[in-house]
């Protein structure tokens, strides 16, 4: 599959009078005597190769494209579209902004299909290639994370109420994780807002997986739980967020009925790792470089021995 382009500068080939051609990075006249007027936004549709063979075009929010009609671009887009292909590119990703979105129609007609949308651009694309579109889908899942922040002195989990449910039962405080942002962070960073309480990442505890949820627009839905160390202890939950919040006796969320499946399950397994040693329930995190130079991921996975990190092959 095919990631989003990305890739050095590149202008579009955009005909009107007469062959131009792109040598490089310059323009060559069609012939003697023939002299090409580049046309109207012409010089606004600028599109960078990748190295996959794809081309990226993205319409500036404001300049020249002002003065283009919906005709004039559907022409001059066509007749780009046409270079790529005698060239051999794979496909175009055309990113319009919203103030731009006259243009959607005409690159529709052209062919071009909806990848994603943004809060203030779209973006369409066009598959060139040989067979069925190779290209990546958008994102398809939202990520949750809540935090079971447990005190291990007192044996007491820190528990909400949510006020928008038609029925209120016990659950771990958290939401929706950021862009950019670590599972860890989200867990943490949501139970402070909800609850005022301060706390520390400890290890992922559970992954929920769900899909066609409608809370998640029709997507897929991962909700992921984490095991939280609190650093503080005095309640100040949202008001707008929360009917109830309080820290609750383990073995009490383990008994009551009036919690959701899944947070009653995890709190078995915390009690479970509370008396046998959490070590059979964690999943711990550790940053690791990426193929790719200049970044890192976080993997989660049970704890590995030391001898087993420094092995170099089987005895």
């Amino acid at each position: 599959m095919l990631p989003l382009p990305t890739g050095r500068f590149w202008r579009a080939v955009l005909l009107r009078t007469c062959s131009a051609r792109l040598l490089g990075h310059h323009w060559a006249s069609g012939g003697p005597g023939c002299r090409w007027n580049p046309p109207v936004g012409a010089e606004e549709l600028r599109g960078e190769l990748d190295r996959f063979g794809g081309v990226s075009v993205r319409l500036p929010r404001l300049g020249a494209l002002d003065r283009l009609d919906a005709a004039s671009f559907q022409r001059d887009l066509q007749a780009a579209v046409q270079q790529w292909r005698s060239e051999g590119r794979i496909a175009v990703w055309l990113h319009v902004p919203i103030l731009q979105s006259r243009f959607i129609a005409p690159a529709a007609s052209l062919g071009f299909r909806f990848h994603h949308a943004e809060s203030d651009s779209s973006t369409l694309t066009l598959w060139l290639g040989e067979g069925p579109s190779r290209l990546p889908g958008y994102a398809t899942h939202q990520v949750g994370v809540a935090g079971a922040v447990f005190d291990e002195n007192t044996r007491k989990i820190l528990v909400v109420q949510d006020r928008n449910k038609l029925k209120n039962m016990w659950k771990f405080p958290g939401g929706l994780s950021e862009p950019g942002e670590d599972i860890g962070d989200t867990a943490v960073r949501e139970v402070f807002e909800e609850t005022g309480i301060k706390s520390e990442f400890r290890s992922l505890l559970s992954i929920r997986q769900q899909h066609t949820d409608p809370r998640a627009f029709g997507k897929s839905d991962m909700y992921i739980i984490c095991r939280l160390k609190p650093h503080s202890f005095t309640i100040n939950f949202c008001q707008h967020e929360c009917l109830r919040c309080e820290w609750m006796d383990l073995n009490d969320l383990v008994k009551t009925e009036n919690t959701t499946p899944i947070t009653s399950r995890v709190a078995r397994l915390l009690l479970y790792g509370y008396r046998e040693g959490f070590d059979k329930i964690d999943f711990t995190v550790e940053e690791l470089p990426a193929v790719y130079t200049g970044l890192f991921y976080k993997l989660y996975h049970k704890e590995l021995p030391d001898n087993y990190r420094t092995m170099t092959g089987m005895d």
